[in-house]
C-alpha cells in the first residue's frame, strides 16, 4: 500500500516537472517568436503579403527583419509592388542602405522623377547618396564657384591688360541618369572657372565685362560645361566682380626694362670693340714708327756706302746737309708758331 501510494507521488512529481519544463520551453519560443509574430501582424494589418517563415527566414540569414519589412511596407503602401521582400534582401546583402533606397524611390516617384529600383540600388552601391540626389533634383542646390578652399576669386584678365577677380554661383540639378560615372561638383567648378577665364581674356576691355556681366554667364551656358556630369546647370550668376592689377602695364614696363638692358649691353659691346680697335691702330702706328726709325738709321750707311762707291761727292753730301738743316729749321718754326 506504501509502496503504490509512494509510485504515485513520484508519478505526480515527475509530471509536474515535465509541465513546468514544457511551459518554460514554450514561454520561450514563444518570447522568441513574439517578435516575429509582431512583425507579421504589422505586415498583415497593413495588407502587405509577408510570411511569417519569410520573417523567420531572414533572421536566420543574419538579416535585419523590421528594416526589411519596414521598407517593403512603405514601398507596398506607396504604390511600388514591383520590389519584392526578395529583392530587399539581396540588396542588404549586397552592402546597399535599404531604407535610404526606400526613400529616395518615393521621394522620386511623388516627384514624378523616373527612378527604377536597379538605378537606384546601383547608385546606392556605387557610395552615391541616392536620397540627397533625389532631394537635389527636386530642390536645387547653388555651388559656390571657386570653392572656399581654391581661393575667394577666379582671376583672369582682359585684352586690355585689367585683371579682373570674379565669384559666380551655380544653380544645379541632378542628372539622376548621369549620377552613376558622372562628374562631381569638383569638375563643374573647375569647367565654370574656364569658361570665366575664355570669357572675361575674350572681352576687349575690362569695361565692357563691367558693364554686361551677364555676357560672362550666356557664354559660359553656351560652352554646355554640365556634359558627361552628374548635374544639369540650371543657371550661373556672377555673385561679385572688380577690377585687380594693371597686368597690361606691368608686362610692357617688364619688357621696357629688358629692352633697355639688351641696348645698354650692346653698347658696351660696341665701345668695348671700338676701344680694341683704337688699341690694335696704335699698336699698327707704334709699328710703322718703329719702321720709319729703321729706316732712317740705314741713311747714313747707305750715304757711306755711295761715297765708297764714288756715286755722290763732297759737295752732294754737304748740299743733303743743307737740306736737313733748312728742314729741321723749318720744323722748329712751325712748332714755335703752334706752341704761341
Amino acid at each position: 500500500m506504501d509502496h503504490c501510494i509512494l509510485a504515485e507521488i513520484d508519478m505526480g512529481l515527475g509530471f509536474t516537472v515535465v509541465v513546468f519544463f514544457v511551459a518554460i520551453l514554450a514561454l520561450v519560443l514563444f518570447t522568441m517568436m513574439a517578435r516575429f509574430i509582431s512583425l507579421w501582424f504589422q505586415a498583415f494589418v497593413s495588407g502587405t503579403p509577408v510570411s511569417l517563415f519569410n520573417i523567420i527566414g531572414m533572421s536566420l540569414r543574419k538579416i535585419p527583419s523590421r528594416v526589411i519589412v519596414s521598407a517593403y511596407i512603405n514601398l507596398y503602401k506607396a504604390g511600388l509592388k514591383i520590389v519584392s521582400v526578395g529583392d530587399l534582401e539581396t540588396h542588404f546583402l549586397a552592402g546597399g542602405n535599404v531604407t535610404n533606397v526606400t526613400r529616395a524611390l518615393i521621394a522620386a516617384d511623388k516627384a514624378n522623377i523616373p527612378l527604377t529600383w536597379r538605378q537606384a540600388t546601383a547608385i546606392d552601391l556605387a557610395g552615391r547618396d541616392i536620397l540627397d540626389a533625389v532631394r537635389t533634383s527636386v530642390n536645387p542646390k547653388v555651388i559656390d564657384c571657386p570653392d572656399k578652399t581654391h581661393g575667394e576669386y577666379i582671376t583672369a584678365m582682359a585684352q586690355d591688360g585689367i585683371q579682373l577677380r570674379c565669384r559666380a554661383r551655380v544653380t544645379v540639378r541632378t542628372n539622376i541618369q548621369q549620377l552613376v560615372g558622372g562628374a562631381t561638383e569638383e569638375t563643374i567648378i573647375a569647367r565654370v572657372g574656364e569658361g570665366i577665364v575664355n570669357a572675361i581674356g575674350a572681352a576687349g576691355t575690362h569695361s565692357d565685362v563691367l558693364e554686361s556681366p551677364q555676357r560672362i554667364s550666356k557664354l559660359v551656358l553656351e560652352r554646355g560645361l554640365d556634359a558627361q556630369t552628374a548635374f544639369e546647370i540650371l543657371s550661373i550668376d556672377i555673385a561679385d566682380i572688380s577690377v585687380g592689377e594693371n597686368i597690361g602695364a606691368r608686362l610692357r614696363a617688364d619688357k621696357a626694362e629688358s629692352d633697355k638692358q639688351i641696348a645698354q649691353a650692346k653698347a658696351e659691346e660696341r665701345r668695348a670693340l671700338a676701344v680694341a680697335m683704337e688699341q690694335e691702330n696704335i699698336a699698327k702706328v707704334t709699328d710703322m714708327r718703329a719702321k720709319v726709325v729703321e729706316a732712317e738709321a740705314q741713311i747714313p750707311m747707305a750715304i757711306a756706302e755711295s761715297f765708297r762707291k764714288g756715286n755722290i761727292g763732297i759737295m752732294d753730301y754737304y748740299r743733303i746737309k743743307n737740306i736737313q738743316a733748312d728742314t729741321d729749321m723749318r720744323k722748329s718754326i712751325g712748332t714755335n708758331e703752334q706752341g704761341s
